[in-house]
């Protein structure tokens, strides 16, 4: 049984019953020796089956950790207390229901359901939703939880947040009365019951000799409190994480819960399993420097016995555009070279990057798969941004009309809309068209949805399809829905990811300058949808000529199931995953580490511990990859290199553009309109700087101060620093500033109009 592990393996599975942390790097075997120390428990008579407990993350870890276990020993594992933390603690309600103060049959509700049973209840309340948005109130109520916390001992300290309190007393009396709980409120109740009841604590701290951890990392504080609550009657806690790897702050995940563990309960019993079965020595190598500028770590090193391998390529290109074909070419070269397209990964630090590269993948014909998310043109925000555009175009599209007529709210219910569907099918109209039928306070609201659209369809004859998008995601009350949410982020993006879609559409089919609305004179150039659709865009807009496109791409490219594709996936969504090839792309400062990381070291160590997680995904090859501009938030940005590219020892990088020199801002602005095609590549030399984007983040391509003009890429000379590169601007006339990574000196800010540089080039 224990014959196969390694020396630190075999000592964290045959250590003597006590408390204990095992810090488990990646590829280490975490999961190996955590179903071994079950089986070697059970086989040495230390537990009976019955005696331990252990608790995962995802039900896919505990389904795997009962396979090898029943595969270790003939025992029947269907009673074993093996499952996640809400799986076990409803368990444990579901026995106990009556001390816990709730029905046999109570009933479960998702995030879904909950939000809905939130907006009910702000609703029958008659509580204003603008000042009390739903989603702000979810939050807030499961923060609550999760810290443990009832409403009379949530603190209060102004007005607003005393409401906030109590509403939430408000859905606890509502989901009382109703038998339901939510997932935040199975773990508090379980929690409750545990403390407040002694015989059913005692029951189960005799019961459970043995309590097994898997990603110990990412428990939150009423995880921690069950846990040792739990463990109170001398039940030892076998916690197996790293905390090099918890990247779920956002979701209450507590990476001090490892040390606090450590300090109160293993006391120094701690084993550091080290040994990785996954990658090559280069990329674990550029993990363990990486992460080592984190402070706080518990500690611990990677190392493997299989070889140094390739060294991690690196690639910086002009734009997102070129590092996108980029990425598709060397794909291309991995599958004729006898890869499989499964096991290449294309990794991203926010879900809008996706986009620019599901349209390359699309256009070369190569499968792929979104893993853990929706493909950009089938992610929801995008979906209703896309059912107003085809409003526009076409108000009698009834689904389209269903999708966003009440989207956001605007008062139109379910017995508004039901009238107009059955007036509609009278007159045998649209829903559109069957809209003057309808009267009193829901015929209005309609009324003016319906002139919402018609509004909108009249600028599209002025404005372009990219500023029509813009007016849309601003006019139709999508932003300010988003913008409500703290989780919004993300949608938000993909919203302005949506724009630059547009943009390069427009400049591929030749539409610059013409109105979204108006129908081109001649054929369009229509490279995206193939030569064939060429004589049927000759009579569309570029709206209507964009919706189709849109339409094919979130058609039938993604991959079936069980057909070999590539895989596209989030960092956060790769964790625990592992490729033969992985590409990281858009490493810039502000993108990766995020910007919103950038103003706190807890922020950015977090993002640290995520690029740690995205290097540690592949076995064989890594790629990282950034471009010096790219389109966000509807505007071209000029990019600096991640600080996370300097903290990689060099030894570990084979840079397949050259690391010094940098292309004139021409030739980045011609690469991003497509004048530039594969082949051509222009590097930014910053020489390895750590500094942060200029504060003020509205960069710009040139400046004039005097009779000087600056732009990204100029060479100058100051007194001081020598000679140095313009890398970034900001600002103009006298109050410019510019980013310049100096030879000797590295990168300075300097104000243009005291500064005395002389340009020297460019």
């Amino acid at each position: 049984m224990i014959g196969s592990l390694n020396p630190q393996q075999q000592a964290a599975v045959t250590l003597p019953p006590a408390h204990a942390l095992v810090l488990a790097g990646a590829g280490s075997g975490k999961t190996r020796v955590l179903t071994t120390r079950m089986a070697w428990l059970i086989q040495s008579s230390q537990a009976s089956p019955f005696g331990l407990m252990a608790v995962t993350f995802t039900n896919k870890s505990a389904r795997e950790m009962l396979t090898r276990l029943s595969a270790l020993l003939p025992i029947n594992t269907r009673g074993l207390w093996v499952g996640t933390f809400h799986g076990l603690c409803n368990r444990m309600l579901r026995a106990h229901h009556r001390d816990a103060g709730l029905p046999q049959t109570f009933q479960i509700l998702d995030s879904a359901d909950q939000l809905a049973a939130i907006k009910r209840l702000i609703k029958g309340a008659g509580i204003d939703d603008d000042k009390f948005p739903p989603r702000d109130v979810q939050r807030f109520i499961n923060g609550a939880k999760e810290e443990g916390q009832r409403p009379a001992d949530v603190e209060v300290w102004d007005a607003h947040r005393r409401r906030l309190v109590e509403i939430y007393q408000l859905y606890q009396d509502q989901c009382q009365r109703e038998g339901v709980v939510d997932f935040a409120e199975l773990l508090l109740r379980a929690y409750e019951l545990l403390q407040r009841n002694a015989p059913i604590r005692e029951h189960y701290q005799r019961r459970f000799q043995h309590i097994l951890v898997d990603e110990f990392q990412d428990t939150n504080t009423l995880q921690y409190r069950w846990l040792t609550l739990l463990a109170g009657g001398g039940a030892h806690i076998f916690a197996v994480g790293d905390d090099d790897q918890s990247i779920y702050a956002f979701r209450g995940a507590n990476v001090g819960n490892m040390s606090d563990f450590e300090r109160d309960y293993a006391r120094g019993n701690v084993i550091r399993l080290e040994q990785n079965y996954r990658s090559y020595g280069h990329i674990l190598d550029s993990a363990n420097a990486l992460i080592a500028h984190n402070t706080g770590r518990l500690g611990k090193n990677l190392w493997t016995e299989q070889g140094e391998g390739e060294p991690v390529r690196v690639v910086e290109q002009a734009s997102d555009l070129l590092e996108a074909q980029w990425i598709i070419d060397e794909i291309k070269a991995l599958i004729n070279d006898g890869s499989l397209r499964r096991e290449i990964a294309v990794l991203y630090r926010s879900n809008a990057q996706s986009r620019i590269i599901e349209h390359a993948l699309f256009s070369a014909g190569i499968p792929y798969k979104v893993y853990g998310g929706l493909r950009f043109f089938e992610r929801q925000e995008v979906k209703h941004a896309l059912a107003y555009l085809r409003l526009m175009d076409n108000p009698h599209d009834d689904t389209s009309w269903l999708r966003v007529v009440n989207f956001p709210v605007r008062g139109i219910g379910a017995r508004t809309l039901e009238q107009l569907s059955d007036l509609a099918r009278q007159q045998e109209s649209s829903l559109f068209r069957a809209v003057p039928s309808m009267s009193g306070k829901g015929g209005n609201n309609l009324a003016r949805f319906a002139e919402l659209i018609q509004q909108m369809a009249h600028e599209a004859q002025v404005l372009s399809l990219p500023e029509l998008i813009e007016h849309v995601v601003h006019h139709s009350g999508l932003l300010a829905h988003y913008q409500t949410d703290r989780e919004g982020a993300d949608r938000i993006e993909n919203l302005q990811e949506l724009v630059n879609a547009a943009a390069a559409f427009v400049a591929e089919a030749n539409l610059e300058g013409l109105p979204a609305g108006r129908i081109p004179d001649g054929a369009l150039t229509a490279a995206s949808l193939g030569a064939e659709a060429s004589e049927a865009l000759a009579a569309m807009s570029p709206l209507a000529a964009f919706l189709t496109h849109a339409s094919l791409e979130a058609g039938d490219n993604q991959a079936q199931a069980g057909q070999d594709a590539i895989q596209l996936m989030t960092v956060h969504a790769a964790k625990g995953l592992e490729f033969d090839s992985v590409f990281i792309t858009g490493v810039e400062e502000g993108l990766f580490p995020h910007e919103n990381s950038l103003l706190e070291a807890a922020g950015l160590e977090e993002e640290r511990r995520l690029m740690y997680v995205a290097i540690t995904r592949a076995r064989e090859r890594l790629y990282l990859s950034l471009a010096q501009s790219r389109m966000l938030h509807g505007q071209t940005r000029y990019a600096m290199r991640s600080r996370f590219l300097d903290e990689i020892p060099e030894q570990h990088l084979k840079w397949l553009t050259p690391r010094d020199g940098r292309a004139p801002v021409q030739a980045q602005q011609l690469a991003w309109s497509g004048a530039f095609r594969r082949g051509n590549t222009f590097n930014r030399g910053d020489g390895g700087s750590s500094a942060t984007p200029m504060a003020a983040r509205s960069l710009t391509s040139s400046v004039t101060v005097g009779a000087l003009q600056f732009r990204i890429g100029t060479g100058v000379r100051h007194a001081k620093f020598g000679e140095g590169t313009v890398i970034g601007l900001s600002g103009s006339g006298q109050d410019a500033q510019a980013q310049i990574q100096f030879r000797d000196a590295g990168t300075k800010t300097l104000a243009l109009g005291v500064a005395k540089l002389e340009i020297t080039a460019g």
